[in-house]
C-alpha cells in the first residue's frame, strides 16, 4: 500500500514536471516546427542581421554599465547598514514589477529630448529617443535588478574575515575588493550579468516606446508578426532563441570554469 508520503512525493514530482514542460514545450515546438529553409532565408535577411547586431551590442553595453554601477551598489547593500537600506533594496527590484510599457513612458519622460536628463545629454550630442542609447537605457532599467540581486547575494556569502585579514596585511579597500571579494564572488556576479544581458535583449515594451529604431530583435519580431503573421515572425524568434542559448551556455561554462580551483 502506497503511503501518504509517497503520494505527496509523487504529486510534487508531477507538478515539477508540469512546470518544466511549460518552459520547454513552447521553445521546442517553436524551434522544431521551423524548417532549415526558413532559417536560411532569415540569416540572409539584412534587416534581421542588423536587428541581431543591435540587440547584442546594446545588451553588452548595458551589461557593462550595469557592472560598473550595479556591482558597487550590490557590495554596499551586502556589506553596509545604513538608514533607508530597506527602501533602497525595494527600489532596486522595482523595475521587475513595473509594467514595461509604463517603464518605457517613465524613461521617455526622463531621457526624451525635453526630459530632465535627455535635454542635458542632448547638449553634448547624445540622444536617447530612437537611438542605440535609448535601447541601452531601457535594457539597463529592466535588467539591473537581476545583476544587483545576484551580486549582493554573492557578496553576502564571502567571509568578512578574509577581507579583514587582507586589510591587516596592508591591503586597502580597493585591493581587498579586487583581489579578495570579487574573486570569491565572481560566479554569482557572472550569473547576475548573464541574467541582466538575457533580460535586456529580450525587452520589448520599454525599448519600443523609448527607441523603436534602430530595431532590436523583439521589436522586429513584433513588426513582422503584425505585418505578415506568425510564419514570418517565427523563424526570427528561433534565431534569437538559438543565439541566446549558445551565448548563455558559453557563459555558464565560463562561470563553472572560474569556479574550479
Amino acid at each position: 500500500m502506497v503511503s501518504r508520503r509517497q503520494w505527496f512525493s509523487t504529486l510534487l514530482i508531477f507538478l515539477a514536471s508540469v512546470a518544466v514542460l511549460m518552459v520547454i514545450l513552447p521553445l521546442a515546438v517553436t524551434v522544431f516546427t521551423t524548417g532549415p529553409g526558413e532559417l536560411r532565408a532569415v540569416i540572409t535577411d539584412h534587416e534581421v542581421l542588423k536587428s541581431i547586431g543591435t540587440s547584442f551590442l546594446a545588451g553588452i553595453i548595458a551589461t557593462l554599465l550595469g557592472f560598473v554601477f550595479g556591482v558597487p551598489l550590490a557590495w554596499v547593500l551586502a556589506r553596509r547598514n545604513f538608514t533607508g537600506k530597506a527602501f533602497v533594496e525595494g527600489l532596486v527590484v522595482l523595475p521587475v514589477i513595473i509594467p514595461h510599457t509604463a517603464a518605457g513612458i517613465a524613461l521617455l519622460m526622463v531621457f526624451g529630448s525635453r526630459g530632465m536628463l535627455g535635454s542635458l545629454f542632448a547638449k553634448a550630442g547624445l540622444f536617447f529617443v530612437d537611438s542605440i542609447g535609448g535601447i541601452v537605457a531601457a535594457m539597463v532599467f529592466v535588467g539591473l535588478p537581476f545583476l544587483v540581486s545576484a551580486s549582493r547575494e554573492a557578496f553576502s556569502e564571502v567571509d568578512p574575515e578574509l577581507e579583514k585579514a587582507a586589510m591587516i596585511d596592508g591591503a586597502n579597500m580597493g585591493q581587498v575588493f579586487t583581489h579578495v571579494t570579487l574573486p570569491q564572488s565572481w560566479r554569482g556576479v557572472t550569473s547576475g550579468a548573464m541574467m541582466m544581458w538575457a533580460r535586456g535583449i529580450s525587452e520589448f515594451g520599454a525599448v519600443a516606446i523609448l527607441a523603436y529604431h534602430p530595431k532590436t530583435v523583439p521589436v522586429l519580431v513584433f513588426e513582422r508578426f503584425q505585418g505578415y503573421g506568425l510564419n514570418a515572425a517565427r523563424p526570427i524568434a528561433v534565431i534569437l532563441i538559438l543565439a541566446v542559448l549558445v551565448v548563455f551556455i558559453s557563459l555558464r561554462l565560463l562561470a563553472n570554469k572560474n569556479r574550479e580551483p
